[in-house]
């Protein structure tokens, strides 16, 4: 499995849902043989999965997509920026990065300090940095707005979360001349290229977001950066 890549969770038990529900892979334990989804619980769906306990079964297709970009080199400064459950792939492609020998920096976003989940972990592999839109840990704002941003240059840079804040963060990474991906969270229906559900309009065409990404370079994409 590579960071970026998702799975589609069947949800059993719902009489509300119909379609397997497109979910980050958010962490890999090959020693204890896991594979970590983190669920918010935002719909039947996920709520349904949210109640799921150790012992139960839960049907995976998986792995699907195409993830990040790894670093091929030790001195390779990667920053990577999630905000609210867009952290979700990040503690995974931090894992990779980290056993390539590359220390990945982490500017995580959320609401609160209640909102941010697995610091520790995070924390285990690399420096973070943090804002909270209500000031109660980090810096008080948005992720695009962290001094970080100003007192430092990376080689590369990693997002997912709200569309809006990865616009925003794809504008600073273009005026910085750093090359930058992008997580979609476009709809998904099938996982695999049939439905159509996930389209997103690129420099080459139309393409399905569940096979050609989740992870984009935003110079294939057609947003106003």
């Amino acid at each position: 499995m590579q960071a970026g890549q998702f799975a589609q969770l069947r949800v059993d038990g719902s009489d509300k849902t119909f379609l397997r529900r497109p979910i980050s892979i958010h962490y890999v334990d090959t020693a204890h043989n896991e594979v970590w989804f983190l669920v918010q619980t935002v719909g039947a769906g996920t709520q349904a999965l949210a109640r799921l306990h150790e012992g139960d079964v839960l049907n995976a297709v998986l792995p699907l997509g195409r993830g990040f970009t790894l670093p091929t080199e030790k001195t390779h400064r990667p920053l990577l920026v999630g905000g609210g459950v867009g952290v979700a792939p990040l503690l995974f492609l931090g894992k990779q990065m980290h056993e390539t020998g590359c220390e990945p920096t982490f500017l995580l976003g959320a609401r609160s300090q209640a909102d941010l989940l697995q610091m520790e972990r995070f924390e285990a592999l690399g420096r973070v940095y943090v804002t909270t839109e209500d000031g109660s840990r980090g810096e008080k704002g948005f992720v695009t707005q962290h001094s970080l941003l100003q007192e430092e240059r990376f080689d590369s840079i990693h997002v997912c979360g709200p569309k809006p804040m990865m616009i925003a963060v794809a504008r600073y990474a273009k005026a910085q001349d750093i090359p930058c991906e992008v997580s979609l969270e476009n709809m998904m229906a099938c996982g695999l290229g049939a439905c159509l559900c996930c389209v997103e309009d690129t420099q080459e065409g139309h393409v399905c977001v569940c096979t050609e990404g989740p992870v984009l370079n935003i110079n294939r994409l057609k947003w106003q950066i």
